[in-house]
C-alpha cells in the first residue's frame, strides 16, 4: 500500500474510531440496604448479575439510610424497615408499592473457641451481659435497629448503668467484629449480622420473651429509571432460590 493510501486509511480508521458508536455498558443498579439484610443480597447478586445488569450495593443503617435518602442521595432500590420507607414514602423519595422480605431477630455472638454463655432464659442472658468483661452492640444514636432495641432492652431489664459502663458502640455494620478485635468479649445484635463475621460464633437468639423481629421490605425509588430491573432484583429475592439464602443467612422469608 502505498504511503498516501496507508496515511488515507489511518485517517478515516481514527475518524471511525471516534463516531462509530461503542458497545453500551450497563448503568449499574444502585441498591440500599439495611446492614441486617446485606448478607442475602451478596448471595443473590451474582446470580441477577447474569442478566447483563450489575449491581451498586452500598449499606448503612436503616437511620443512616434515611438521613442520605433525605439529603438528596440518589438510588434505585431501597431495603429498610417498613417504618422507614413508609416516612421516606410520605416524602416523595420511594414508589408507594413496599413488598415484606424477610424478618430477622436479635441474637448474642461470641469468640469461636470460648465458652458459651447460657442465655437459655431472661435471668440468664441478664447474667450473661452482667458479667462480662465488655458488650458490644450497634450505637442507638446511629439510627441503627438492634442497637436502638437492645438500649431500650437493658434499661427494661434493670441493667442499663451497669452495662453502658462498659459497652463497646458500634456507628454501623457488624459488631461482632469488635469480639474479633478483642474490645469485647459478647456481642448482641440481628442474627444475620453476626453469623458471617469469621472468629465468631453465634450462641443463639435472645430469649422468647425478650426477642425481637425487624421486618425488611424493599421499595423502588420514585424516580429512578431502573424500576424493571429494581423489581427483577426483588423477584428474585422472594423467589425459593432466594428464600434459600434468606434462610442460610439467618433470617426468615416473608410470608
Amino acid at each position: 500500500m502505498s504511503k498516501w493510501r496507508y496515511a488515507a486509511a489511518a485517517a478515516i480508521a481514527s475518524v471511525l474510531a471516534v463516531t462509530m458508536p461503542v458497545a453500551a455498558v450497563a448503568e449499574p443498579l444502585k441498591v440500599l440496604s439495611a446492614g441486617a439484610f446485606k448478607q442475602v443480597l451478596l448471595g443473590v447478586i451474582p446470580q441477577f448479575e447474569k442478566d447483563g445488569t450489575p449491581v451498586q450495593l452500598d449499606s448503612d443503617t436503616v437511620g443512616g439510610l434515611v438521613k442520605r435518602i433525605e439529603a438528596g442521595e440518589s438510588f434505585d432500590l431501597l431495603v429498610a424497615s417498613p417504618a422507614a420507607l413508609d416516612t421516606l414514602k410520605k416524602a416523595g423519595k420511594v414508589a408507594d408499592q413496599v413488598v415484606n422480605l424477610a424478618r430477622v431477630g436479635v441474637g448474642v455472638g461470641v469468640k469461636e473457641g470460648t465458652e458459651r454463655p447460657d442465655i437459655g432464659s431472661v435471668d440468664a442472658f441478664k447474667q450473661a451481659l452482667l458479667k462480662a468483661r465488655a458488650v458490644t452492640y450497634v450505637d442507638p444514636v446511629a439510627g441503627g435497629t438492634s442497637g436502638i432495641y437492645v438500649s431500650q432492652l437493658i434499661d427494661r431489664l434493670g441493667i442499663g448503668p451497669q452495662v453502658r459502663a462498659k459497652s463497646v458502640l458500634v456507628k454501623g455494620g457488624s459488631s461482632a467484629d469488635r469480639i474479633v478485635s478483642g474490645e469485647a468479649d459478647i456481642a448482641v445484635q440481628q442474627i444475620s449480622e453476626i453469623l458471617p463475621v469469621k472468629g465468631v460464633v453465634l450462641v443463639g437468639p435472645l430469649p422468647a420473651e425478650i426477642q425481637n423481629y425487624t421486618t425488611y421490605a424493599a421499595a423502588v425509588a420514585s424516580r429512578t429509571e431502573r424500576a424493571a430491573a429494581a423489581e427483577a432484583l426483588i423477584r428474585l429475592v422472594q423467589s425459593k432460590p432466594g428464600a434459600d439464602v434468606i434462610k442460610a443467612k439467618g433470617m426468615e422469608p416473608a410470608p
